[in-house]
């Protein structure tokens, strides 16, 4: 049975090149909420054009094509500004290649629904399969992230499951040119916490699923992992100058 059209709270999806992976990630959101929105960021593997056979049946499902690929945060940045439009307030982001745990879904709406002030962030709980390289190598841009946040309460920095204010975040990401890429997950947590967003962490599991079962990964450990090292530094300088402010955001901070 289809949920109901929610009119405040819509999944967004963006997606690169996924492969077929991508039509039970969409199908199994489908299950669970409406409406759901596919960016899709200038995919070249003909995943467009299956999507958009989908939503040519099925009124909770939307895709928008972008013909470039601009990068995940981007393509999030051009769903919210259109889920603003029509008058949605909070978003769900997940991931296309299927590592995110679709039938969470209504629970991490319903704590977005509890706090719609804060912003509802997945904590990853691993299979014993996931690579070790990543889970050890996420511990480092967590610290960072808690550092700069002055530990206000964030379990994961880069898990994508995650439900966002949308204004809150079209705010922050107008303000500055950053955040546009695989940047975007950590970066936006770190900015959120500063512009007094709190974080409400719940536990979600994830698969890295393997190349027989459809996985695709676009993760490359030189480029992504400089581009994480470059935004910490960035966001440290920031956060030294603003230090005296948070100081006394936390003071103020009840409990």
């Amino acid at each position: 049975m289809t949920p109901a059209r929610s009119t405040t709270r819509l999944v967004l999806i963006p997606s690169y090149n996924p492969g077929r992976i991508v039509f039970e990630t969409v199908s199994a959101a489908l299950h669970q909420w409406n409406p759901v929105w596919v960016i899709v960021d200038g995919s070249t593997d003909g995943t467009a054009e299956g999507l958009q056979r989908i939503a040519a049946v099925d009124p909770a499902l939307r895709v928008i094509v972008l013909t470039k690929n601009m990068g995940k945060g981007a393509a999030v940045l051009h769903g919210l500004d259109l889920a603003a439009q029509e008058g949605y307030t909070h978003a769900l982001t997940m991931d296309s290649d299927g590592q995110h745990p679709a039938e969470l879904i209504p629970a991490f709406m319903a704590a977005s629904a509890a706090h719609p002030e804060a912003m509802v962030l997945g904590r990853p709980v691993f299979e014993a399969s996931a690579p070790s390289l990543r889970v050890k190598g996420r511990m480092i841009s967590n610290w960072w992230a808690n550092l700069e946040t002055l530990w206000v309460g964030v379990d994961d920095s880069l898990y994508g499951f995650r439900v966002y204010p949308i204004e809150a975040l079209r705010s922050v990401m107008r303000n500055q040119p950053w955040m546009r890429r695989f940047d975007f997950d950590p970066e936006a947590v770190v900015r959120m916490c500063w512009h007094g967003v709190r974080p409400v962490n719940l536990p979600a599991p994830v698969k890295y699923l393997r190349p027989e079962e459809g996985g695709v990964s676009h993760f490359n450990y030189l480029r992504d992992n400089a581009l994480l090292t470059w935004m910490h530094l960035r966001l440290f300088l920031e956060f030294l100058l603003r230090l005296p402010l948070l100081l006394l955001q936390r003071q103020r901070r009840p409990g």
